[in-house]
Formats: structure tokens, C-alpha cells, sequence
């Protein structure tokens, strides 16, 4: 039988010769081998239609891997996360993330068709539209290279323009994590001009190479306390990059682009490292060290425990529960209760300054959270430390 089976007549009729020269074992080359190849191929594509596997789960795709590979729960830490994230995978409790699912497809080889299911299609970016980037601001501020053309030129080549900048970079995966950030915002974010501002972030810290390895858990209160004393000193901004960069944390500054409404973020890099970026879009002192206690938060309620490649924050913006834990983490590293209460609703300028200088910081962090918490912006303006942060990083 060499026909294409059309009936199950022809299929059991199939299943029969097949059979047959099986138990023959044919030469390879023979008339006998290249009908039963020939056969083989006729039944799979009738089984396709007619008896169509169904796809394994996910979680027995991994399973399968791991008892043919001789895996243990503990080989699977570098593509799901920790132990007890393992465990919760393996069990149902903790659905796959995309990371979860781009590394175990690139690591264990399992289908992503298979990993991501049958019924439910793997989510996709928004598609690249070159000319929606932010050209102008990025020609404006060099980022587009040794281009030197005007804007409308830029326009033309765009694309070409846009590869090569993020070039370095894993372009899909900058995609994909626009699937698993969290934004906070007080207006309509563009995608482009955040993807722009968040490649740059990782190409300056790209840049860096005296960051040592991170370990996770490392973020604690105390450790934001620490940075925060930071501010003691005249040029406190500028000792963070250094200081951050023994814990194996990226700092960089990235001015925010138009529709971004950033103030600051915290993301990963290909390696997994994270990243702190912030904008100075407020040009503050109080909002400089509270933006970097809050990514500092985040990096350590968040990113440590959940699969997300990126947290965006305008500080001007109402926040989720995610948010607001960040928020009282920052408040609480920054001017612990106690400290706060001693001040018992005296906000007086001489009040704040013999604080300060017992916890060793600046008095701009206290002068932020009475203005924050009366809602009063106009006072204390003095203590603020207006305009004193970007001259800071101007110099360096």
C-alpha cells in the first residue's frame, strides 16, 4: 500500500503491512525499507487528523525533562527562581512567568508551545513601529551615535538607526518585559519612549565594571538607612553609584524622556543584575534620596521575590499595594516612626536641622516628609534642596 489513507479501512489496512515489514527488519535501501518509510509517514499524517495527541501540560513537559535528564529539584533554581519557587511550580501553586518560560526553553530545550499551553497563547509586545521612537530627543541628546543628519533624514533611516542603538542589547527581551513591568504613572506613558529611556539605563549600565556580583536578599531596611546617610555629606548623590555598586547594584542616571512621566526605576539587565535609574525630573534633594529608598524597596519586596523585569515609578501618582509597600518601607528606612514622632507636629526649621544631624542626614529628607504628609508645599522650601542634585552629577 503506497496510497494516501483516506478511510480507516485504509488506516488498519496501513497498520497491518507496516507491521508486516517491521518483522521483516528490510536492509536499509530496499524495496521492503522504503515502503515501510513511506508507510510511516502516510500513518502519522492520518493520526495527525484523525487522532490528534493532546499537548502535555507544562508542568509534566518539566517532569518528563527533568526524570530524562536525571534532574533534581534543585537543578531547575537557575531557570524558575528558589527553592520554595520550584517547589511552588512544580505543584501548581505558581503559575509559569515569562522569564520562567524563556529559560526553560533555552536551557531544558521543552517546546515553548508546550510551556506556554495549548489554550492560551503567549502574550506579545506591542509591535515596533521605528518612527514612533522619540527620534528628536534621542538625536538631541546623542544617543543615536555618530549620526549627524537632520531629523528628517533620521526619520527615513530610522530603523536602521534604532538597530544599531540598541544593538547589544536583547531586543526581544526588552519587548517581552514591557509584559512584565509594572508602571506607576500619573499620564499615558508612550511604550516607545519608555523602551528608548529603559535601553539607555541598560546601556549606561552596561558601562559599569567595578560592580561586584549581587546576592539576592541583600536589600534590607537597615541597608537603605545606610544609603540614606549618604546624604550627610555635600556630595552625597554622588557617592551612591560607587556605594551601590559594592552590593552589585547598577546606578545611573537617564534624564526621563517626553510622556515617560518617570521619576525613577528598577529593572534587571540580560544577566539578571539590577538596575536603579533615576531622571531628576524633580530637581530635589528630598525627592532624589526618597526615589532611591523607594526602587530600593521595590528591589527588595519585589524584584527579589517576584518574576518582574522591571518596576516604573512616577512618585507623583496614586500607587497599588505593591506601591505603597514600597512607600512605607522608603518612609520607614528613611525616618523611622519614633524618630518622626519626636517631632511631635513641631515642623519648625532649627527642629528638623537638630534631627537631621542625629540620624545623620540631610534635613531635606525630613522637610520632604512634612510636606508630604501635611500636604503643605509650600513649606520648608529652604530645606528642600532645590535645584542642588543635578549640579551635583553635572560635575562628575
Amino acid at each position: 500500500m503506497n496510497k494516501i489513507i483516506k478511510t480507516e479501512q485504509d488506516y488498519e489496512s496501513a497498520l497491518q503491512e507496516a507491521k508486516r515489514l517491521v518483522a521483516i527488519d528490510p536492509d536499509p535501501g530496499t524495496e521492503e525499507a522504503d515502503k515501510l518509510e513511506l508507510l510511516v509517514h502516510l500513518i502519522e499524517a492520518y493520526e495527525k487528523i484523525h487522532y490528534p495527541m493532546p499537548m502535555p501540560d507544562p508542568i509534566s513537559a518539566i517532569e518528563f525533562r527533568m526524570d530524562q535528564q536525571g534532574l533534581k529539584q534543585k537543578d531547575l533554581i537557575p531557570y524558575i527562581g528558589s527553592k520554595s519557587k520550584v517547589s511552588e511550580v512544580l505543584s501548581g501553586k505558581q503559575p509559569l512567568t515569562l522569564r520562567m518560560i524563556r529559560n526553560l526553553h533555552s536551557g531544558l530545550g521543552i517546546p515553548l508551545e508546550i510551556l506556554v499551553g495549548k489554550d492560551e497563547p503567549a502574550p506579545s509586545a506591542p509591535e515596533l513601529e521605528w518612527k514612533k521612537f522619540p527620534l528628536k530627543e534621542m538625536l538631541d541628546r546623542g544617543w543615536l551615535g555618530d549620526f549627524k543628519g537632520t531629523l528628517a533624514e533620521a526619520k527615513i533611516q530610522a530603523e536602521e538607526l534604532l538597530k544599531n542603538y540598541f544593538k547589544g542589547l536583547d531586543l526581544q527581551l526588552l519587548q517581552e518585559a514591557y509584559l512584565r513591568q509594572s508602571v506607576r504613572s500619573s499620564g499615558q506613558i508612550d511604550p516607545h519612549a519608555l523602551m528608548a529611556w529603559k535601553a539607555q539605563a541598560l546601556k549606561q549600565a552596561g558601562a559599569q565594571t567595578d560592580v561586584a556580583p549581587y546576592p539576592k536578599s541583600r536589600i534590607t531596611r537597615a541597608f537603605i538607612t545606610d544609603v540614606a546617610r549618604l546624604s550627610y555629606f555635600d556630595q552625597g548623590p554622588g557617592l551612591v553609584e560607587e556605594y551601590l555598586a559594592k552590593s552589585g547594584i547598577h546606578f545611573v542616571i537617564v534624564p526621563h524622556l517626553s510622556k515617560t512621566h518617570l521619576d525613577g526605576a528598577v529593572m534587571r539587565d540580560a544577566q539578571g543584575a539590577p538596575v536603579i535609574a533615576l531622571t531628576l525630573r524633580h530637581d530635589r534633594l528630598d525627592n532624589f534620596w526618597f526615589t532611591l529608598a523607594h526602587e530600593l524597596a521595590h528591589l527588595a519586596l519585589h524584584m527579589d521575590k517576584e518574576e518582574i523585569d522591571c518596576i516604573i515609578d512616577d512618585l507623583d501618582a496614586e500607587g497599588d499595594a505593591r506601591e505603597q509597600a514600597a512607600d512605607t518601607l522608603a518612609r520607614e528606612a528613611l525616618l523611622p516612626a519614633r524618630a518622626w514622632a519626636s517631632l511631635q507636629g513641631q515642623f519648625n526649621k532649627a527642629q528638623i536641622q537638630d534631627l537631621a544631624a542625629k540620624l545623620r542626614i540631610h534635613p531635606a529628607i525630613i522637610a520632604g516628609r512634612v510636606r508630604y504628609e501635611s500636604k503643605n508645599y509650600s513649606l520648608l522650601s529652604d530645606l528642600i534642596g532645590s535645584r542642588q542634585v543635578n549640579r551635583i552629577f553635572d560635575k562628575q
